[in-house]
């Protein structure tokens, strides 16, 4: 049996309004928001200006007559984004998170999906959306996130915002008398698609209050948080903003991927949401700044020391690995990584400089966190324990113990919006199927070994795994993406291993060889037979996945 493991203590949390509220009561003076204005300078928002800016949007709305509906926002991350976010979640109406990257029959195919009466946008938008108004005839009103003016259909934020706090503070109670079903549709995300044939997935309030309340019962963040991941997605928004929240975290709301390493000097975070794509960057500019340096070597030989004198009970970590530390902002204590496998010497090299390195386990339908590690017990290797409010079981097991992982509990959706025979395929009996397969160790932790969709059958009848093979690809310092396929070679499937490498580390490499050298303990039916290398990286999704559909196979 496995051991007892160790859970934090939490405090309960009955609501979504209990979650701002008590945020308010108890660290209303603390700084929640972070983030820079049009002119770059800093802004900070306390948790009481934070509840009042949501009482005053939400009373706007209800003045409006935006009462159980669906509203949506497609705009980039910001506080305005988190404002509406927990306005709408606080409220009785339905909050559709849509990926601003979509492309406009995409999103207007969302739009149309989920019912939406109120659309929340940013100005790039303005345009198409006045083009495609006869195309959404049950949208009432347009909220521009950046708009000055309103036109009495296109309206301001800002305006609306100020109008409703008016109202808020003479006393108008619309939004606060609002009632909510704690166990009705409260979020609606659709998932990942590139064809506007989407799903919508259907979280209850019930799901995210269980998700925050369990997910910091099996690990703890810390008191800063540089937010860099999209918001539309539940990673960020439920276990980055709900969950930091409840925490009383300061959140610093980073404006583009390239920012990263500014906004890491400029707001010095002590922990990050990543996803692997995220990480390995981080840890390859580390190894490319140093091999300019000509630092590379003696870096490397110091994380073996160091690890040797971690072995007597000696830590040095943030002393010897200062400068890293430096460029990381100085303060990063922890990376908690979900949405793939983390390449193994990825979490090897966060773990060797000093950073602790949570890998986690999620998926949509699941609100959105199964497991994860805990900083007590963690084991990169495995994406953790399950939250304590679900079970798993693994479905049809194979002879090494491997099979579909299903999930039942509290964080389990209540299906696909308006598709209730795609949600009888996936849950059957309260188990839902996730899709990715997997076993669990000896003790309790999940180990992920690839999705089902993925799943490369030889001619042999065995089972490939790619994302297993990648994790070992991912170990050569130059190569920055990896995807394994399966490729014909005169009528017989073989494997191949598509590479973009980082030119600077790659030199005058044997990538061949190089492979044959890491791959060299897995089975022959495992090795790769052709290599493929890219001048530019793989095409990927707003969560930087690599869409693997999209990869030309040679």
């Amino acid at each position: 049996m496995p051991k007892e493991r160790y859970l934090y203590e939490v405090q309960p949390l009955s609501s979504l309004r209990e979650l701002i509220e008590l945020a308010k009561n108890e660290s209303g003076d603390s700084i929640a928001y972070k983030f820079k204005d049009s002119n770059k300078e800093i802004v900070s928002v306390t948790y009481s200006e934070f509840y009042e800016d949501v009482y005053s949007l939400g009373t706007a709305l209800a003045d409006l007559g935006i009462s159980k509906t669906q509203v949506a926002c497609i705009a980039e991350n910001s506080y305005k984004w988190i404002n509406t976010y927990l306005t709408v979640l606080c409220s009785d109406n339905v909050f559709v998170g849509i990926d601003k990257e979509l492309p406009e029959k995409d999103y207007l195919h969302v739009l149309t999906d989920s019912d939406t009466e109120v659309v929340f946008y940013h100005q790039k938008l303005e345009d198409s959306l006045r083009a495609n108004r006869d195309a959404l005839p049950k949208v009432k009103y347009f909220v521009g996130i950046d708009r000055a003016e309103d036109d009495g259909e296109f309206l301001s934020f800002d305006l609306l915002r100020e109008k409703g706090r008016a109202l808020y503070k003479e006393g108008n109670t619309s939004y606060i008398d609002m009632k909510n079903d704690f166990e009705a549709m409260k979020m609606l995300v659709y998932t990942s698609g590139t064809t506007g044939l989407a799903k919508g997935v259907m979280l209850s309030e019930k799901n995210l209050v269980s998700l925050v309340y369990h997910g910091l019962r099996s690990a703890t963040i810390y008191s800063r948080c540089l937010s860099i991941l999209p918001y539309h997605h539940t990673y960020e928004a439920v276990c980055g903003i709900l969950v930091g929240i409840h925490k009383r975290v300061t959140l610093c709301i980073n404006e583009s991927l390239k920012a990263i390493a500014k906004n890491l000097g400029i707001y010095k975070p002590d922990y990050m949401y990543v996803v692997p794509a995220v990480a390995s960057a981080l840890h390859k500019n580390v190894l490319r700044n140093a091999q300019k340096q000509g630092k590379l070597k003696m870096l490397l030989t110091m994380m073996k020391v160091s690890n040797a004198l971690r072995k007597v009970g000696i830590d040095l970590r943030r002393k010897l690995f200062a400068s890293v530390h430096e460029g990381l902002g100085g303060e990063l204590l922890e990376v908690v990584c979900g949405g793939a496998p983390i390449p193994v010497e990825t979490a090897y090299f966060f773990d060797a400089i000093g950073i602790m390195i949570l890998n986690g386990y999620g998926i949509t339908e699941c609100s959105p966190l199964v497991s994860v590690n805990s900083p007590k017990d963690s084991d990169y290797r495995t994406v953790g324990y399950p939250l304590p409010c679900i079970d798993i079981k693994i479905d049809s097991p194979d002879s090494d113990g491997i099979g579909e992982i299903c999930v039942k509990g509290d964080i389990v959706m209540l299906g696909y919006y308006k598709k209730p025979e795609q949600t009888a395929e996936v849950i059957k009996d309260g188990w839902f199927s996730t899709g990715d397969y997997g076993y669990v160790n000896k003790k309790g932790q999940i180990v992920i070994t690839g999705r089902k969709k993925n799943i490369i059958v030889l001619d042999n009848g065995k089972n490939i795994y790619p994302e297993e093979i990648e994790n070992y690809i991912y170990t050569l310092p130059y190569v920055k993406e990896a995807v394994v396929y399966d490729s014909d070679d005169n009528g017989q499937v073989v494997l191949c291993a598509e590479i973009y490498p980082d030119p600077e580390l790659l030199g005058d490499s044997d990538v061949n060889a190089d492979i044959c050298g890491v791959l060299k303990e897995l089975p022959s039916y495992k090795q790769i037979s052709k290599v493929v290398l890219r001048d530019t990286d793989f095409v990927k999704n707003s969560s930087q996945k690599i869409k693997r559909g999209e990869i030309i196979k040679k």
